[in-house]
Formats: C-alpha cells, sequence, structure tokens
C-alpha cells in the first residue's frame, strides 16, 4: 500500500499539480509570519544591510544567529530546529567578502563539525559565493584578523559530483585548534534540482556517516547562495528520513507541515515548485532505500575509502621513486668518468 506522501506525489504529477501546491504552501508561511510578526529588523540596519548577499532574504530575529565577538553580532543566518526528527541545521547565505570571516566565527562559536556547500563559487557567469575556504594549490592557509581566526586545508577530496576538504580551524588568540569538515555539492544548479534523487542522496548518506549532522555535536551549517534554496531542501530531505528511520513508516512523513515549521524558522526555504517535486522524489526514495535495508550507501563509503586508499599509494610511491631516480642521478654522475655500466640497465624507466 502506497504511502501518503507517495500518493500525494502520484497525485500533484497526474494533474500537474506541483505549481499550485507550491504556491500554497508560500502563501501559507507569509500568513504565519504575519500573524506571528515574524520580524527582520537586525537585517534592515543600515549597519547591516551590506552584510546581505540579496535584498529579498533576510533572518528572521527570533531565529538569528548572533555572533559573540568581534564588531558585529549579525549574520544572514539561522538555526533551524526540527524536533520530530531531533535535527538542528544553521542555515547560511553564501558568505560575502567581508562576512567571510563572520561565517567561520559562527561555525567556530557553534562547535559545527561539518559545512555542507550546496553551489559553485560561479553559475552561468554570476558570482554566488565567495572563495571563503582554502584550497589546493590556491590559498591553502586563510587568515580572518578581524575575527582571529586561521583556517587551513589539511585534505582534499575531489570526487564525481562532491569535493571534500578537511580543514583546520585555529583560535588565533589562545591557539586552540578544532577540524571542520567541507563538504561541496557541485552539480545541483541555481533554482534547479539534480538531475535524479540518486546521486544527491549518496551525497546525503555519505555526510550523514560522519555524523555531522547528529544533534549530539554542533548544528552543521549548510549553504547555497542565498542559503534557502537547495539548503532548504537539503535539510528537508534529511529531517524526513530521519522520522522514516525512527518510525519505520513511511506514512510518519507529513511533509507540508513540517516546512511550514521550517520556513518559520527562515524565510522562504525551498525556492520553486521543482524543488519541492525533488524533495518528495528524494523522500520517496531515500525512505525505500532506508525500509529495504539498503546497503548502497555502504558501496558508496568504501568506494570512496578506496579512492583515498589509491591516491595515498600513488603519492608515497612517486614519493619514492622520485628519490630512486635523484640517487640514479647522483650515482651515474659519480661513475661517469669510471666507464662503468649504466644504472639504468638495472632499473629502467
Amino acid at each position: 500500500m502506497l504511502s501518503t506522501v507517495e500518493k500525494e506525489f502520484a497525485q500533484y504529477d497526474q494533474h500537474n499539480l506541483w505549481q499550485p501546491i507550491y504556491q500554497e504552501v508560500k502563501n501559507e508561511a507569509a500568513e504565519r509570519a504575519i500573524d506571528e510578526d515574524f520580524s527582520t529588523f537586525e537585517a534592515k540596519k543600515p549597519v547591516n544591510r551590506n552584510k546581505n548577499r540579496y535584498r529579498d532574504v533576510s533572518p528572521y530575529d527570533h531565529s538569528r544567529i548572533v555572533l559573540h565577538r568581534g564588531d558585529t553580532d549579525y549574520i544572514n543566518a539561522n538555526l533551524i530546529e526540527v524536533t520530530e526528527a531531533s535535527r538542528h541545521y544553521i542555515l547560511a547565505q553564501g558568505p560575502l567578502e567581508h562576512t567571510s570571516g563572520h561565517f567561520w566565527q559562527m561555525v567556530w562559536e557553534h562547535k559545527s563539525k561539518a559545512v555542507i556547500m550546496l553551489n559553485k563559487l560561479v553559475e552561468n557567469g554570476y558570482k554566488k559565493c565567495h572563495p571563503y575556504f582554502p584550497q589546493s594549490g590556491l590559498d591553502e592557509e586563510l587568515e580572518y584578523e578581524d575575527v582571529g581566526l586561521k583556517v587551513t586545508l589539511l585534505d582534499e577530496s575531489y570526487l564525481n559530483y562532491y569535493v571534500v576538504r578537511k580543514i583546520e580551524l585555529e583560535d588565533m588568540e589562545s591557539g586552540d585548534t578544532r577540524e571542520v569538515l567541507h563538504y561541496n555539492y557541485i552539480t545541483w544548479p541555481d533554482f534547479g534540482v539534480p538531475s535524479s534523487p540518486h546521486a544527491f542522496l549518496n551525497f546525503l548518506m555519505v555526510v550523514r556517516q560522519t555524523g555531522a549532522l547528529d544533534s549530539a555535536v554542533g548544528p552543521p551549517v549548510v549553504h547555497c547562495s542565498a542559503g534557502i534554496g537547495r539548503s532548504g531542501t537539503f535539510c528537508l530531505v534529511d529531517s524526513c528520513l530521519v522520522i522514516v528511520e525512527k518510525t519505520q513508516d513511511m506514512n510518519s512523513v507529513d511533509l507540508r507541515p513540517l516546512l511550514l515549521k521550517m520556513r518559520g524558522c527562515r524565510m522562504g526555504l525551498i525556492q520553486t515548485a521543482d524543488q519541492l517535486r525533488f524533495s518528495y522524489a528524494a523522500i520517496i526514495e531515500g525512505g525505500r532505500r532506508i525500509l529495504a535495508n539498503d546497503d548502497s550507501t555502504l558501496s558508496v563509503l568504501e568506494g570512496y575509502m578506496q579512492v583515498r586508499y589509491l591516491e595515498c599509494c600513488i603519492h608515497v610511491c612517486t614519493t619514492q621513486w622520485n628519490k630512486l631516480k635523484s640517487l640514479i642521478s647522483g650515482i651515474e654522475s659519480e661513475n661517469a668518468n669510471l666507464g662503468q655500466c649504466n644504472i639504468y640497465m638495472v632499473f629502467p624507466l
């Protein structure tokens, strides 16, 4: 028998109802914001206006993240708490150049174990996010003196559709350090959706396996460009799948009220009807995996570990081979005038 979420998906698809259903969600969320007087006074202050990437995306005052050191307490980010799933997230806009230090300050102060970035730095010719994180071959160490933090790249791995970085944060005043994982999903178009839920679900499960989304650690920081569309989709799908895991029942997912509750913490979560449809599709596929006890996520992790193992082997072999070639070169130089045999007869290159 089909669950409620599966029946709704089939009905909305069959009758082409995604746009009107999405509009109903938007209208209901807007009415609630008025009824409950969700203010955005801090975002509108003249001193804070240039810290917002988009004029129409402001953090609600009642759930905004408040910074505790430095020259400002403001950042365009909100805490989202989903009690039904025992989940909490920080949803933020993509950092601007002059708010990048504030972003890492937020990560530090909230003891976040991971940052989940769901956009590329540039999309369709438009800058969507400042390069706030260190990258291999570029700036592998960044210092944000305005907040007293140093950000250092420890490791970087490129996979098919995402990048994993291990980053060290250092409080330059106390010398305390902390490691943070940075997951960058790079195949999700702005205002669009991935071609299928499969790759997205694999990405989500890999992040989950680290424990970075668990309530026992600091809230993960999730961002795209505005911090509402792709970020909202990620958190909605994850929360619903946690509920399926806890209850072992797809009928326990009541998607629309949950989305409206999350929109009460940060405005505009899920920006398009297509993103709403994708959320349904991902929850259905992910829920079926969970109930079938599908071990595909393990194969993804095993594949990742195999790639890292091979990369390490290649690095070690290359290093040792370069040392050997250097040794060979030295021996040949010393023996050149003695007319001795070419060492390459023994060690052919």
